[in-house]
């Protein structure tokens, strides 16, 4: 009993760490080493990231100013538009020398917007024209030979409009305007033509007969002058 009293009041020695297999053989130094690039490591992660604030200077201000002016300028530039036979040929337009071939591309695009839209404009003001044209009614070639039916078919309900008179002696030489059929009627309704429509009318007749005098291969003049021999004949 008294060697076993003894054994228990020695005192405990502190248990050995075990030891990994693989730190025997790696020295203490590198271990260590090891230990304070992890250290670091987690402190470089651990630490926020710091934002680069952009600082504008004066000089970054001045080129920001100049790049929205050049910029504004080759816009303006690409609204003007220039004649349609500079976009057709391989020609480069006058200013395009510095331009990229993406930006060349897009100007020629803008003008021949341009270009569409004016065409647009034109067609559309010549079908207005041509519209208006349509809705005026007859021609007034046409009206003057319907006043020298009505005259002829219809005398109740004809009445008499200088106009229309005028039309008629204006173009009474004229087989185009004044076909034959219609020529026959108005040498009937010219018997009863007084005052200056009939010297008038009889002066141009005699000036006709004169020039067919002096063209007689022309056969447009030598139709003119039958037509008037006829007028003279009638009014004199």
């Amino acid at each position: 009993m008294a060697k076993d009293k003894s054994l228990k009041s020695q005192p405990k020695l502190p248990k050995r760490k075990k030891l990994d297999p693989d730190d025997s053989k790696v020295p203490a130094e590198e271990i260590m080493h090891t230990k304070i690039k992890k250290r670091k490591k987690m402190e470089v992660e651990q630490a926020p990231v710091e934002v680069p604030v952009a600082i504008n200077t004066a000089e970054d201000k001045k080129q920001k100013k100049d790049k929205k002016h050049k910029k504004k300028q080759e816009t303006e530039q690409a609204e003007i538009p220039d004649p349609p036979s500079r976009l057709d040929g391989p020609h480069v337009m006058e200013g395009e020398e510095d331009l990229s071939p993406e930006e060349r591309r897009v100007l020629e695009r803008k003008m021949k917007k341009i270009l569409k839209k004016e065409e647009k404009k034109r067609l559309k003001a010549e079908g207005v024209t041509l519209k208006k044209t349509e809705a005026s009614g007859p021609s007034a070639s046409q009206q003057a030979l319907d006043y020298l039916t009505c005259w002829a078919e219809n005398h109740s309900a004809w009445k008499f409009q200088k106009t229309r008179q005028t039309w008629l002696l204006q173009h009474v030489f004229d087989s185009e305007k004044i076909p034959d059929e219609k020529f026959s009627v108005l040498l009937q309704y010219l018997e009863g033509l007084q005052g200056g429509a009939k010297d008038t009318t009889v002066q141009k007749a005699l000036s006709l007969v004169e020039e067919s005098g002096q063209e007689p291969e022309n056969i447009d003049v030598q139709k003119r002058a039958h037509r008037a021999r006829e007028v003279i004949q009638l009014l004199s």
